[in-house]
């Protein structure tokens, strides 16, 4: 096992930088003052403009990022108006948490993973560990499973923080990553320079990796310079975006790194709860409404982008081989055990979704008809050429 400190994931807003920023950019409720109308004693209804910032610079998360934002702009007839903003307009994809604390902002659309280093548990939120269920299964937990509960505990009783947030929009697996040549063994996990995030940075190293933790922009600019030597980001129609394509064409699908992953959408829990009653429950329900959106809407984006990363781009596929896999489900064996003997709340946690997925993944596995029987019957292998090392 390779001893490993948290990775470094950017500084906090200080005093003198929150200033600035909250010189640069409005921010807060503006609630609308009583008035009279016609009738004495008629108040007008609360009128709020909040900015929100996303992780994202243009790509299609940052339109997911906006579809949520649409739909609290159009259920709350003008009450509530959120204009949003693309990583970097106030801080950068790491920061965003500790700008919405220090009143930079009011809310960001971003993954848990990213202030992982203020409680590894963070993590478990956006990327936990792979234990056979899917981005879905998992926001299922969140809302079912006592998720939001345990979320809550860690953000405002553990931490402190004056944050209120929300998982939506379920991620489907994401590939190993881009390398300059395929790897066929664990082995060759060792001493490769890698980037992710969350505690797939953690797994990631316990295979033998140098890893650095970089937000999305950044990605490309490093490998393209050879400071990384290989990385993965998310999925086809961001990394297409981002132009992997442009310094790798070896891409390993398939991966227990970030097997399952949902965005974090969150506010100042101040400011939240100054709404009307009515407007938290317009927010509340457009979270949901844009995470099924965003599952029906990467069905048609992401095949098409991968369609075009292969034919277009020239990107070879590969399926990473059962050996790797398996070294992943080992190194989370020993994360899991190692960061909840360290932190009762990881383990409280990891103990939630056990018995989550105990249950309803082992239902699913029972209930459901393989889906690749089917497939193979109707249209026999499918249409993206890929290799099985």
């Amino acid at each position: 096992m390779n001893e490993q400190k948290t990775p470094d994931i950017g500084p906090s807003v200080d005093t003198g930088r929150r200033s600035f920023l909250t010189k640069g950019v409005a921010t807060g409720a503006a609630v609308g003052a009583v008035a009279v109308t016609g009738f004495p004693n008629v108040a007008r209804a609360q009128s709020v403009s909040w900015n929100m910032q996303s992780g994202w610079a243009g790509d299609i998360f940052h339109e997911f990022a906006q579809d949520f934002v649409n739909k609290v702009n159009a259920m709350s007839g003008g009450r509530l108006t959120i204009n949003l903003l693309p990583a970097g307009s106030v801080v950068g994809a790491l920061e965003l948490q500790d700008a919405i604390v220090g009143g930079a902002l009011d809310g960001a659309h971003g993954v848990t993973a990213y202030w992982y280093g203020k409680n590894k548990a963070a993590s478990l939120f956006g990327t936990p560990p792979a234990f056979g269920w899917n981005a879905n299964q998992f926001l299922g937990w969140m809302k079912y499973g006592g998720g939001q509960e345990l979320y809550d505990e860690l953000v405002q009783d553990i931490l402190g923080l004056d944050l209120v947030g929300f998982l939506s929009g379920p991620m489907p697996t994401q590939a190993l990553g881009w390398f300059s040549e395929p790897i066929t063994s664990a082995s060759d996990i060792e001493g490769l320079r890698y980037r992710t995030v969350g505690l797939a940075a953690d797994l990631m190293a316990e295979m033998g990796a140098a890893v650095t933790i970089l937000g999305g922009g950044d990605i490309v600019p490093a490998l393209d310079r050879g400071v990384i030597d290989a990385a993965e980001f998310n999925n086809p129609s961001s990394d297409r975006f981002l132009g992997f394509q442009d310094v790798s064409k070896t891409w390993m699908q398939q991966s227990f790194h970030q097997d399952a992953e949902a965005f974090e959408i969150s506010f100042s829990k101040s400011r939240f709860e100054a709404l009307d009653d009515d407007l938290q429950a317009v927010v509340r329900n457009a979270v949901e409404a844009a995470s099924a959106d965003m599952s029906w809407k990467l069905m048609l984006r992401y095949p098409q982008d991968y369609r075009g990363l292969v034919e277009e781009e020239g990107v070879n596929l590969y399926i990473t081989p059962d050996e790797i896999l398996q070294a992943q489900l080992d190194a989370w064996d020993v994360i899991i055990e190692r960061e909840s003997a360290q932190n009762e709340f990881f383990g409280r946690v990891i103990e939630s979704q056990r018995n989550w997925v105990r249950d309803v993944v082992g239902y699913f596995l029972i209930n459901e008809a393989p889906k690749e029987m089917a497939y193979n019957h109707f249209f026999g292998e499918p249409p993206f050429p890929v290799t099985r090392l």
